[in-house]
C-alpha cells in the first residue's frame, strides 16, 4: 500500500470530516459553493484560486474530494487533472470536474484522464452535496479498507516469518543439509525438519498440507512441532510407520477444517547406512549416488488425516557413499512451462542428478531457480519445498 495513502487513512479516521478542495480562479464561484455547503456541519470547504498551487494544497489538506474547474488561467484543467492522477499522494482522491458547458467530447476526455464525476457549474445544492458525500464516503471507505489490508498483510508476513523460524538451520559434517522453501502465498502449508533421535539414528521429514493460507500454516506448524518435539505419545521415532500412524490419529481431517497432509518420513541408521522410510501420499525421496545413480524411495498409503486406522508400510534402502538425498513437495515439479507443457517427475529427477559446481544452499537455490526458469516466471502456483542431505 502507498504509505502516503496509509497516512491519509489515519488522518481521515481521526478527523471524520468530509474535506472539499475547490480549485477555481473565480472568487464568486468559491463564494457560491461556500453558501451551498454552509449548513453541512461535517463538510469543510477550502478554496484555491491559483491552479499552479493546487497540487501542493491538495497534498497539505488531504481532501476527500476535489472540485476542479476546467478553464483557468495559466494551466489547462485537463492537464491539471492528469497531474493529479500522476501524483501518488493525490492519485486516488475523487475528482469532480466543473465545467460551464455540457460538452460530450470534453466530458469523455475528462473521464478518460481519471475524472470521477462531471458537473455543469453551478449545480443544484442538493445534487452537489449528494455527490460530495457519495465520493468522499467511498474514498474514506477505500482508504480504511486499504489500511486494514495493510495491517493484515503485515500480520501475515510476521506469521510467515515465524513459520520460517521453525525450520531447522542447515547442518554440516557427515550429514550436511540445506533447503529452500518458497511459499505461493503469504502463508504456506509445507513443513520440514530433521533431528538426531539418538547417537546412531537421524530422522528427517517433509510434509505438505492441502491448501494454503492461515489454516494450512497452522496445521503444518502443529504437525512439525509434534514430530520435532517428539510429543506423539508412546511413539518410537526410529519407526517411520509408527510415526505416521500416530500422526494420522492426532490429526484427523474432520477436526482440522477437512484438511489433510502428505508426508515422507525417514530414519537413517548411520553405522550401517540403512534408511528406513514411510510415506503417505507424498512424492518419493530421491537418492543420487556415485556416477549419477538414482533411486526413488516411496511407500504407498493415504495422506495423513484422510482415513482412520491406516496401515503404513516401511521401505528400506542402503544409502551409498557418498550420496545426495532429496525430500520435496509436489510444487517442486508440478509446473507448467512457458510453452504450456507440464514438467514430469522424471524430468525433475534429471535436474537433481545433473552435476553441479555449487554445493549446499547454493546448489539447492540453483535447482529452484532452474524450475523457476522452466516455467518462465518467478511466482509458483503451489508451495515449493526442497530439502537436500549430503551423506558422506
Amino acid at each position: 500500500m502507498n504509505p502516503d495513502a496509509n497516512q491519509a487513512a489515519l488522518s481521515l479516521q481521526r478527523r471524520r470530516d468530509l474535506v472539499v478542495l475547490l480549485i477555481d480562479d473565480q472568487k464568486i464561484v468559491g463564494e457560491a459553493v461556500r453558501r451551498m455547503l454552509a449548513g453541512e456541519s461535517d463538510i469543510v470547504l477550502h478554496h484555491e484560486t491559483d491552479p499552479t498551487q493546487a497540487v501542493a494544497r491538495a497534498e497539505e489538506l488531504e481532501p476527500t474530494v476535489i472540485l476542479q474547474d476546467l478553464v483557468m488561467p495559466g494551466i489547462d484543467g485537463l492537464t491539471l487533472l492528469r497531474t493529479f492522477r500522476a501524483n501518488p499522494r493525490t492519485r486516488e482522491v475523487p475528482m469532480i470536474v466543473l465545467s460551464s458547458k455540457e460538452e460530450p467530447k470534453v466530458k469523455a476526455e475528462a473521464f478518460a484522464l481519471g475524472a470521477s464525476d462531471y458537473l455543469v457549474k453551478l449545480p443544484d445544492k442538493v445534487e452537489l452535496v449528494a455527490r460530495i458525500r457519495h465520493h468522499s464516503n467511498a474514498h474514506i471507505a477505500a482508504l480504511q479498507r486499504n489500511e486494514a489490508y495493510a495491517a493484515l498483510a503485515a500480520e501475515l508476513a510476521e506469521a510467515a516469518e515465524y513459520v520460517r523460524s521453525l525450520l531447522p538451520p542447515p547442518t554440516e559434517g557427515a550429514i550436511a543439509s540445506a533447503w529452500e522453501f518458497v511459499s505461493s502465498t503469504s502463508l504456506g502449508g509445507d513443513g520440514l525438519g530433521y533431528f538426531k533421535v539418538d547417537p546412531e539414528h537421524f530422522a528427517m521429514f517433509l510434509l505438505d498440507v492441502c491448501g494454503h493460507g492461515v489454516g494450512a500454516a497452522l496445521l503444518s506448524v502443529s504437525a512439525m512441532n509434534a514430530i520435532t518435539a517428539r510429543t506423539l505419545p508412546g511413539v518410537d521415532f526410529r519407526d517411520p510407520a509408527a510415526v505416521l500412524a500416530a500422526l494420522n490419529d492426532a490429526f484427523p481431517m474432520e477436526k482440522h477444517n477437512n484438511m489433510y497432509f502428505t508426508i515422507w518420513y525417514g530414519v537413517l541408521h548411520r553405522p550401517s547406512r540403512t534408511l528406513r522410510f514411510s510415506s503417505a501420499g507424498h512424492p518419493p525421496a530421491i537418492v543420487i549416488g556415485p556416477d549419477g545413480w538414482v533411486d526413488r524411495l516411496r511407500t504407498q498409503a493415504a495422506p495423513i488425516g484422510s482415513f482412520p486406522e491406516v496401515t503404513y508400510a516401511v521401505g528400506t534402502a542402503i544409502v551409498p557413499a557418498p550420496a545426495r538425498l532429496y525430500l520435496l513437495s509436489d510444487g517442486a515439479y508440478e509446473i507448467t512451462r512457458s510453452d504450456g507443457s507440464l514438467m514430469t517427475f522424471d524430468e525433475f529427477v534429471e535436474l537433481l542428478a545433473a552435476r553441479s559446481e555449487a554445493s549446499g544452499r547454493a546448489r539447492v537455490a540453483a535447482l529452484v531457480d532452474a524450475v523457476r526458469a522452466a516455467q518462465g516466471r518467478a511466482h509458483f502456483d503451489d508451495d515449493l519445498s526442497l530439502l537436500e542431505f549430503v551423506i558422506a
